[in-house]
């Protein structure tokens, strides 16, 4: 009998560290940004209740759920669609992406630990969010279980989408593309009114379009008495996330 070769394992403990490692390169490169940051995250949270409630004057009960759980789901969005494909154009720009590719570290470990960054950024906005929320429209929110994991996967998905987006496009398109992205999140998707008041055309859109799916979640997360999260929604939103990792995973692959 021929002697079999033994195929080695791949080191998750080696890889995991060397993620983290990543991820605390990432934080202290961004030190002196990071105060700005939460800073712009707050004003964001605060400026979108507040704007929001000059706009509608005293709103009914629904409206006011609508605009209290927009707020958070606004901030997560934003994060992930906007500031994180800034960053990663500016890095690619400077020539900063270039040199970690110069590291010894799977390429999938820059993904998970700028996806990291990313979400863990994005979840004290969210916070101030519905605490700003419910104390401006004065509603009474209830908590489903699945919160966290729900507010992870929307941050997650914003992110990918993001670094899908930055990874995939030249630095000044990506870079111009996130500004119309803040009105489009803003104003013209469902986030903190029904989708119903929008033209047909537009929900259409938006049916396949990642944002509505990601305002689903977290409204049926704060609010599991009003709102629930179709299936549908559920299933769009994890495809998109999936379709992104590929996405910057495979054009970190090939731009190396």
């Amino acid at each position: 009998m021929s002697a079999t070769r033994a195929v080695p394992r791949p080191d998750v403990a080696s890889a995991a560290r060397q993620t983290l490692l990543l991820v605390q390169w990432q934080f202290r490169r961004q030190s002196q940004f990071l105060p700005l940051m939460v800073v712009v995250q707050a004003f964001m949270a605060v400026a979108t209740v507040v704007g929001y409630g000059l706009l509608v004057g005293d709103p009914d009960p629904l409206t006011a759920l609508y605009l209290a759980t927009g707020a958070p789901t606004i901030t997560l969005i934003t994060i992930g669609l906007v500031l994180t494909p800034q960053l990663l154009s500016q890095s690619r720009t400077e020539g900063s992406l270039d040199w970690l590719r110069t590291l010894p570290v799977p390429r999938t470990a820059f993904l998970v630990s700028d996806l990291l960054v990313w979400t863990l950024l994005a979840l004290p906005g969210m916070v101030l969010g519905v605490l700003v929320g419910v104390w401006r429209f004065d509603v009474d929110l209830t908590l489903a279980p699945w919160l966290v994991p729900a507010t992870l996967l929307v941050s997650l998905t914003a992110a990918s989408v993001g670094y899908a987006m930055a990874a995939l496009l030249p630095p000044a398109l990506a870079q111009l593309l996130t500004q119309a992205l803040v009105f489009v999140v803003l104003l013209f998707s469902p986030v903190s009114y029904p989708a119903e008041r929008m033209p047909a055309w537009l929900q259409d859109a938006h049916a396949w379009a990642p944002i509505e799916p990601m305002a689903q979640l977290v409204r049926a997360g704060l609010a599991s008495d009003t709102f629930t999260l179709p299936g549908r929604s559920l299933a769009v939103l994890l495809a998109w996330c999936a379709a992104a990792v590929v996405g910057a995973v495979l054009a970190l692959r090939k731009r190396a």
